[in-house]
């Protein structure tokens, strides 16, 4: 179990400690009317297994943001899906068009977000985005706040609001 000097806590007063793109993230959430504050890690939660252990949760709560690029236009698509999923690209590509990977240069420039802290919101160029269904089975999730230290709490409800993403299948599914 986590104690309390284990995080530290923002969001619900003092956004001058965070760095910039987590406070970003912050006053975002405020607009959106979201009280929950962001937390700051203290190791990084760049992948779902290390948010997990720093959040002590299970992998499966972390909403973990994947970036591609669709081949048509260029257009980036935004895969909110549960730690513990592999994203099935061919199912996502049925739902948006044929889609390729998204290398750093391009996260950033379309979300204004480094990789490892890509929030559900605030995207620098608004992404085309899918919410895996597996995440609504979940009480709470965990999303990035716009760093890899920086993540926020939500319900998969609270999620499809901000976003206002269609919630899909995007799980690859190992067939036996």
């Amino acid at each position: 179990m986590m104690d309390s000097t284990s995080t530290t806590s923002h969001g619900s007063g003092n956004l001058d400690d965070l760095p910039d793109s987590a406070r970003r993230v912050a006053l975002l959430l405020r607009e959106h009317g979201h009280a929950k504050p962001v937390v700051m890690l203290p190791e990084t939660g760049k992948t779902s297994a290390e948010a997990a252990a720093g959040l002590d949760c299970s992998v499966a709560q972390i909403a973990k943001s994947i970036l591609f690029r669709r081949r048509d236009d260029d257009a980036p698509v935004l895969v909110i899906a549960s730690g513990v999923n592999r994203v099935d690209e061919k199912k996502v590509a049925a739902q948006v068009g044929a889609i390729g990977r998204a290398d750093a240069k391009f996260v950033r420039e379309k979300t204004g977000y480094a990789i490892g802290g890509v929030c559900p919101i605030g995207h620098a160029t608004p992404p085309v985005t899918l919410i895996d269904a597996d995440l609504l089975a979940l009480d709470s999730l965990w999303a990035a706040a716009g760093h890899p230290h920086a993540v926020f709490n939500l319900s998969p409800q609270e999620l499809v609001a901000m976003t206002g993403a269609p919630v899909a299948d995007v799980a690859l599914r190992e067939t036996a």
